[in-house]
C-alpha cells in the first residue's frame, strides 16, 4: 500500500496574527470581573456618576488637604496592569513567571504614572519568559537543601532588574506609543473618520482578528481615555451586537433551510450572551454580507461620535447587558441609538444580498461552519446549535458536528477508574481492530473533563453530567459497556471522519485542534491509546481475591462481598465499600456480558490504599438491576496499576468462548490463567 504524504499546512500571517491575538485576550479575558468592578465601581461614585462619593470616587480631598485617590485611581493604576502581568507572566512560566512579570511591571507603571496596560502585556510575559531562561542555566546544578534560597533570591534579583528596565526603558516607549495612538483616535474622532475602521474591524471579527485589535489596542486606549474623561466610544468599536444582530434577523425573514430555522436561535446567544462567533458561519456562507456588518459598525460607530456617547469600561462579552452595564450614566441614549441604528442598517444592506443573491442550504451552513472552525483553530462551543448537532439524543451523536477527523476519544464515568476503563478498552480493541490505531482512546472522571475531545462516551444516566464540560464534542450514551452497540456506530463514524477523503485527513490532531495532554484522572494519565503497561497480574489480582462461588443473593450484598475483600487485601478502608454502594446508587456498574464491576464514587479516592481487583464468581446469577450477573469484579486503583488487569478482563468478556470457559473453571488457577494467557 502507498503512503500518502500530507503536506505540512504553512504558518500564515493570519494564523500568526490569531495565536498573537489570543495570547493577549488570555492576559485580558481572565481579569475581565475586575474591569467590569473598576467600571461599576467608576460609574457609580466619580463626581459625574450616578452617586457620587469623595472617599471612593477619589474626587476631593482627604484630612490632610492632599487629593482623595479613592478606589478608582488606585484599581486603574495598580491593580489592573499588574493583573494583566501577573497572568501573562503565568501563561508563559506559571507562578514564577507571574510573580517576576508583575515585579517588572511595577517599574513601568511608577515610571509612566498613566495606566500601564501595554506595558503590563510586554512586561508580563517579559518577565516569565526570561525567568524561565534563567532557570535552565543552572538546573539540576543547585546543591540539596539551597533550592529555595537560590529560586527566591534569582526571582527577586531578576524581578528588581526588570522593575528599572521598565522604568528607565519600557515606560518612555510604551508611553509614547500610547500617546501617539491615542493622538491617531483623536485625530479620527476629530475629523468624523472613526467609522471607517469598521472597514477592517467587522472583517477581522469574521476572521478571528478582533482580539489582536480589540484586546491589543482598543481596550488599553479605551481605558486611558475613559480615565481622563470618564468614558470612551473605544469600547463598542469592536463589541457592539448590532452589526452581527441585523444580519440574523435578516436570516430569519429571508433565509432558507437550517439557516433560517437556526436564526432566531443565534440571534438569542449573539445578543444576550454576547457571543459574536454565533453570526459568523452566516457571513462565511454569503462573503457579501460582510458589506451588511460593515455598513452596520459603521453606522453605530457614528451615532456613538455625533451623541458623544461611550462606555465606561469594557463590555465583555458583547452582549447588551455588559454594554448597557458599562454605558456611562449621560450615554444610555446614544449607545441605545448605536445599537438600534447599526441593526437596522445591518438588517436592510443584508435583506437585500439575501433577496438578490442565490440563497443557501443547510450544507451550506455545515461547510460554512467547518469552514469558521478552520478558521478558529479549534472547534466552537457554540456552532453545533447552527447544524442541529445539539439535537442528537438516543444514544447516538449529540453536541457536535465533526469538522474533521477523530483523534481523541474519551470514555468517563463518575470515578473514572472501573466502567470507563474498561469501555475504553473494549472500544480501543475495536477501534484498532478497524485499522485505526492512531485513534487515542482514554478514560477520565467526568470532573476532570475538558473541551478537548472528539467523541465522549458515557454511560446513558451521565450524559448531561458530561455534556456542560465537553460541548463541541459528539456524544454516545451507552447502557452496556461491553459489547454496546454504539461502539459499532463509533468505529463506523470514526472510519468515515478518517478515511481519505475526509476534511484534513492527514491533520496532526482532530480539528486543528486537540491537544494530546488533554486533562484525564490519574486512572489514566499514563494512557495513550496503547494497552497500560504491564504491572504484573500478581500484584492486583491474587490468588486470595478470586472465588469461584460466591455467597450474596443480591446485588447489595454482593458488592458488600467484594468490598470485604479489598478490605482484607488492605487495599482500601472501610469508607470506601459505603462508596461502592454509593457509586451503585447513582449509576450502575452492570457491565454487560453477565459482568459488574462495582467501585467507589471519584471523591472516594482518598479512601484508597493501594490497587487491587478482585473476582467473585455466581453460577446461579444474582439480579443487578434487572440485568443477570454472575461475575463481579470489584475494582480499588491508584493511579493506572489496576489498569492492566481490566483491560484482561475486558478481553475475556467481549470473547464469548472465554465467558463460558469462566463459566466451567473449577479451580482459581485456572481464572488466574485465563487472564494471564490475555496478558501475553
Amino acid at each position: 500500500m502507498a503512503t500518502q504524504t500530507v503536506a505540512k499546512p504553512r504558518t500564515s500571517l493570519r494564523v500568526g496574527v490569531q495565536k498573537f491575538g489570543t495570547f493577549l485576550s488570555g492576559m485580558i479575558m481572565p481579569n475581565i470581573g475586575a474591569f467590569i468592578a473598576w467600571g461599576l465601581i467608576t460609574a457609580l461614585f466619580i463626581e459625574k456618576g450616578w452617586i457620587p462619593v469623595p472617599q471612593l470616587g477619589g474626587f476631593g480631598t482627604n484630612a490632610a488637604g492632599a487629593p482623595n485617590g479613592g478606589l478608582v485611581g488606585p484599581m486603574i493604576t495598580y491593580l489592573l496592569p499588574l493583573l494583566i502581568a501577573y497572568t501573562g507572566g503565568r501563561m508563559v512560566y506559571d507562578v514564577r513567571g507571574g510573580v517576576v512579570g508583575a515585579i517588572g511591571t511595577m517599574g513601568v507603571i511608577v515610571g509612566a504614572g498613566i495606566p500601564m496596560f501595554i506595558g503590563a502585556m510586554i512586561m508580563g510575559p517579559l518577565g516569565g519568559w526570561t525567568i524561565k531562561k534563567i532557570d535552565t542555566l543552572w538546573e539540576g546544578k543547585i546543591r540539596p537543601g539551597f533550592e529555595m534560597l537560590v529560586n527566591n533570591f534569582s526571582a527577586g534579583i531578576w524581578g528588581g532588574l526588570l522593575a528599572m528596565l521598565g522604568f528607565y526603558g519600557i515606560s518612555p516607549l510604551v508611553q509614547a506609543f500610547s500617546t501617539g495612538a491615542g493622538n491617531v483616535v483623536q485625530f479620527l474622532v476629530n475629523n468624523g473618520l472613526l467609522p471607517l475602521t469598521s472597514i477592517f474591524i467587522e472583517p477581522a471579527k469574521v476572521l478571528f482578528l478582533n482580539n489582536a485589535i480589540n484586546h491589543g489596542v482598543l481596550t488599553p486606549l479605551g481605558i486611558q481615555q475613559s480615565l481622563a474623561q470618564g468614558k470612551s466610544i473605544l469600547f463598542l468599536l469592536e463589541a457592539n451586537p448590532g452589526p452581527g444582530l441585523g444580519i440574523l434577523l435578516a436570516y430569519m425573514f429571508f433565509g432558507k433551510g437550517i439557516a433560517k430555522a437556526s436564526a432566531p436561535g443565534a440571534a438569542i446567544i449573539h445578543f444576550l450572551g454576547g457571543i459574536h462567533e454565533i453570526y459568523f458561519p452566516y457571513v462565511l456562507m454569503r462573503p457579501l454580507l460582510i458589506l451588511a456588518s460593515i455598513a452596520g459598525g459603521m453606522t453605530g460607530i457614528a451615532t456613538l461620535a455625533l451623541t458623544n456617547s461611550g462606555l465606561v469600561a469594557p463590555a465583555a462579552p458583547g452582549s447588551i447587558i455588559a454594554v448597557l452595564a458599562q454605558t456611562s450614566r449621560d450615554s444610555y441614549v446614544g449607545v441605545i441609538l448605536s445599537v438600534v441604528l447599526a441593526t437596522s442598517v445591518s438588517f436592510l444592506v443584508a435583506s437585500v444580498i439575501l433577496k438578490t443573491t442565490k440563497h443557501s442550504d443547510e450544507v451550506d451552513l455545515n461547510d460554512a461552519t467547518s469552514k469558521m472552525e478552520e478558521m478558529k483553530g479549534k472547534k466552537s462551543s457554540v456552532s453545533s446549535m447552527l447544524t442541529g448537532a445539539g439535537a442528537g439524543g438516543g444514544g447516538g451523536v449529540g453536541t457536535a458536528v465533526l469538522a474533521g477527523p477523530i483523534r481523541n476519544i474519551v470514555f468517563a464515568c463518575d470515578a473514572g477508574m472501573g466502567s470507563s476503563a474498561m469501555g475504553a478498552s473494549v472500544l480501543r480493541n475495536k477501534i484498532k481492530a478497524a485499522g485505526f490505531p492512531e485513534v487515542k482512546v482514554t478514560n477520565a472522571a467526568i470532573a476532570n473533563l475538558s473541551d478537548t475531545y472528539d467523541v465522549v462516551i458515557t454511560h446513558q444516566d451521565l450524559t448531561e453530567r458530561a455534556k456542560p464540560a465537553t460541548s463541541s464534542a459528539a456524544h454516545f450514551s451507552v447502557d452496556n459497556f461491553m459489547n454496546s452497540p454504539r461502539y459499532d456506530e463509533i468505529v463506523e463514524l470514526v472510519r468515515e471522519q478518517n478515511t481519505e477523503g475526509a476534511p484534513d485527513a492527514g491533520a496532526p490532531a482532530g480539528h486543528g485542534a486537540h491537544v494530546a495532554s488533554a486533562p484525564v484522572d490519574a486512572a489514566s494519565a499514563a494512557d495513550s491509546g496503547a494497552e497500560p503497561a504491564a504491572v504484573g497480574p500478581s500484584d492486583i489480582l491474587v490468588a486470595g481475591s478470586v472465588i469461584l462461588a460466591g455467597t450474596a443473593t443480591t446485588r447489595d450484598a454482593a458488592i458488600d462481598e467484594a468490598g470485604r475483600l479489598l478490605l482484607e487485601r488492605g487495599a482500601v478502608d472501610q469508607d470506601y465499600i459505603a462508596a461502592m454502594h454509593e457509586r451503585e446508587e447513582s449509576v450502575s456498574t452492570y457491565m454487560g456480558s453477565f459482568l459488574a464491576i462495582p467501585h467507589g464514587t471519584n471523591a472516594a479516592k482518598d479512601h484508597i490504599i493501594k490497587s487491587a481487583v478482585t473476582v467473585i464468581r455466581y453460577p446461579d446469577g444474582i439480579d443487578w438491576n434487572g440485568k443477570q450477573v454472575k461475575f463481579v469484579v470489584g475494582v480499588a486503583g491508584i493511579n493506572n496499576e489496576h489498569l492492566h488487569i481490566l483491560s484482561s478482563i475486558a478481553k475475556v468478556f467481549t470473547n464469548k468462548a472465554q465467558v463460558a470457559q469462566l463459566e466451567e473453571a473449577t479451580s482459581v488457577e485456572e481464572v488466574l490463567a485465563l487472564f494471564g494467557k490475555v496478558n501475553a
